[in-house]
């Protein structure tokens, strides 16, 4: 059998009820993955061995991590196929806010099924979710981008240092400098009248090739030779999505919008839209003015109607593929 087929993961949790829990999990041999692959647990209080230098510190996570509910369960490995696989393929044995996080990822997943391999020097998790209300789901990818950049806020400012500029590409990728250096995907499944939503993250934290990464903008900005930290980032960013998300879910969506558009690229955007009339090509450029109440970007035409502009579906580059619809 393929090495591939074989995977480690350790558990680890924030208090006892979680390690307990993560104990219940082991001795059930409850996660599992599709096909021929195995999945060996670990629980990481009852290791005893030390970890390498590259390796993701638990423990310093777990010190650093102040919710109620998320991220309290941690599942972490050297090399996984995907943590989306892992969420959402054991979704019904994890508890809601369980995380698992992997070093390296050979089979992530993107926008469309797009497929990549994950070096290290990433910030790749991903975490269960679960939601009632199924016209907000889809906006809970925004929630996420901004518990990101909030996040890295927040961490910049413990050490004095500027702010990342760090801008949210509608609907689900982050920039810096002009360059991607995250995204997100959600995927949701309906059962017993409740979205179970997985969320999944990358962050390119500390590989500066092929373009960018956090730390290295981090250390031009400063001149300081600071490497941030993917246990820092992620708990920083529970800390500030569990804040947000129930804001999110109490309050609305119209309640982050403010925050939310000074940390996106779009405000004032011209689009032109391609759309056939009589068999020719007809151009139309609308300038984008926001989010519309499900999620998709409201724009004004020249004739000063407003639209909603949705994706085709088949362009890699969602701006390449918008069709618009006239809102009354």
């Amino acid at each position: 059998m393929d090495s591939q087929s074989h995977h480690h993961l350790i558990l680890a949790g924030k208090s006892s009820a979680e390690v307990e829990l993560a104990k219940t999990l082991k001795s059930n041999n409850n996660i599992k993955l599709t096909g021929d692959a195995t999945v060996y647990t670990y629980i990481y209080s009852e290791m005893g061995i030390p970890f390498s230098e590259e390796s993701f510190h638990m423990e310093s996570y777990m010190n650093s991590l102040s919710t109620k509910h998320f991220g309290r369960l941690l599942m972490w490995s050297p090399r996984l196929p995907s943590t989306h696989d892992i969420v959402s393929q054991n979704f019904g044995e994890l508890p809601i806010g369980a995380v698992c996080l992997a070093d390296v990822q050979y089979k992530g997943r993107g926008r469309s099924k797009n497929p990549w391999e994950s070096p290290l020097g990433c910030l790749l998790f991903s975490f269960t979710i679960q939601m009632e209300e199924g016209r907000i789901v889809p906006l809970l990818q925004y929630v996420i981008s901004l518990a990101i950049t909030e996040a890295m806020n927040d961490l910049c400012d413990i050490e004095g240092f500027p702010h990342l500029d760090i801008k949210i590409k509608w609907p689900n990728d982050l920039y810096l400098n002009g360059l991607k250096v995250g995204g997100i995907l959600c995927t949701s499944t309906y059962k017993s009248k409740k979205f179970n939503v997985s969320a999944g993250v990358g962050l390119n934290v500390d590989n500066k090739k092929p373009t960018t990464c956090l730390s290295e903008v981090l250390q031009q900005l400063t001149s300081v030779p600071y490497k941030l930290r993917r246990e820092d980032i992620l708990a920083a960013f529970f800390n500030n999505f569990e804040k947000l998300y129930d804001i999110f879910l109490n309050q609305g969506f119209e309640s982050l919008k403010g925050l939310y558009y000074k940390t996106w690229l779009h405000s004032g955007q011209k689009v032109v839209i391609q759309e056939k009339s009589e068999d020719r090509l007809v151009e139309n450029v609308v300038t984008i003015q926001g989010l519309s109440s499900s999620g998709y970007l409201l724009a004004v035409g020249e004739d000063c109607q407003m639209y909603e502009l949705h994706p085709d579906g088949n362009s890699f580059d969602f701006f390449k593929g918008l069709v618009r619809r006239k809102l009354n």
